[in-house]
């Protein structure tokens, strides 16, 4: 599998977005770039896991939560290719549940299954990633008080909606099921929102310090973590929108770069300030915030959803494997 281009961490007029990124590998190689040196309370690592590409963000402390703007904890981001091959498919959801594996050291039961919530609105396609991994979910939980499943494990799955649908706070919704079901562990699905245009569809982050829905958007939620839910959150995020912001200033970037890549001169008013006039020309409008999405991007979320819920199987259920995944999804 082809590796993803490294992330430009130069972007012009970007490094004051850092801290409000959904991507934190994003965020990182900002910070990174903006200082021209690693982040103080930020360790960083990147290997291959049979052809793909790991890279794992560990925020060690308070000095590099304050930094990156995230709780303490790991954030791992796995790249996936555009190519969408059965087989990749299931190499790719064997790399995701290793590291879910990893996150999560409780086997579910019957008395305290896995709970898979899939965040979003099913009825905007860059937001439907979420209840899609649930819809492809196979719940259990019920059917072991039937009789007992061979090689499955007890999983329930839900998919709360949008409050501007319901009127409640997904949080409220979710912590309300986790007082009656007394969950092992969450697996919280959501779209997130990138920096860069690359990684729109062809990335996955997981991590185990919960989620605030929308915050990629800007948008003010309650958070789903340990502390409400008193088990442990694992988050699992595709990037399926790219601020415009970026595109603005990967475009901006790249124009640089091609000049300087043939001795030409850079125009002097090609820097931050052209940046910042850019950005209030085209944005005004939309009150500085307009994301955008690929054209194909219905084919991109069934894919991702997809590889997602069947390294969610690979993980809760001890019989699911890259090869037999399907007989554990609906």
């Amino acid at each position: 599998m082809d590796k993803k281009p490294d992330f430009n961490e130069n972007l012009w007029g970007l490094a004051d977005l850092a801290p409000r990124l959904d991507m934190a590998a994003e965020a990182n190689a900002l910070l990174r770039g903006q200082a021209n040196q690693e982040i103080e309370g930020v360790a960083e690592e990147v290997r291959e896991e049979n052809g793909v590409t790991v890279h794992i963000i560990t925020v060690l402390n308070e000095k590099g939560a304050a930094r990156l703007n995230r709780q303490p904890g790991r954030y791992i981001t796995i790249d996936i290719p555009l190519e969408d091959e059965e087989d990749d498919i299931g190499e790719i959801a064997k790399v995701v549940a290793g590291q879910l594996k990893n996150l999560l050291r409780t086997a579910p039961s019957v008395a305290h299954p896995l709970l898979i919530v899939g965040l979003g609105n099913d009825n905007a396609i860059p937001d439907a990633l979420g209840p899609r991994v649930v819809d492809m979910s196979y719940a259990t939980r019920h059917l072991f008080h039937l009789h007992n499943l061979e090689g499955y494990s007890a999983v329930c799955a839900v998919a709360p909606g949008v409050l501007e649908n319901s009127g409640i706070e997904t949080a409220e919704i979710i912590d309300g099921i986790c007082e009656h079901i007394h969950p092992s562990a969450l697996i919280v699905v959501d779209s997130l929102a990138a920096a860069s245009i690359s990684r729109v569809g062809t990335t996955i982050q997981v991590c185990e310090t919960g989620i605030r829905p929308g915050s990629g958007l800007g948008k003010r939620r309650s958070g789903i973590d340990s502390t409400m839910t008193g088990c442990p959150v694992i988050a699992i995020g595709v990037p399926t929108v790219v601020d415009t912001a970026a595109i603005i200033a990967e475009t901006l970037t790249s124009l640089g770069q091609y000049w300087r890549g043939r001795a030409m001169i850079v125009p002097p008013q090609l820097d931050d300030a052209a940046y910042s006039y850019a950005e209030k020309q085209l944005l005004e409008r939309f009150r500085g915030r307009l994301v955008v999405t690929p054209k194909d991007i219905d084919d991109l979320i069934a894919r991702d959803a997809e590889i997602i819920a069947a390294a969610i199987a690979m993980m809760a259920h001890p019989a699911a494997t890259k090869d037999n995944y399907h007989n554990f999804l609906r």
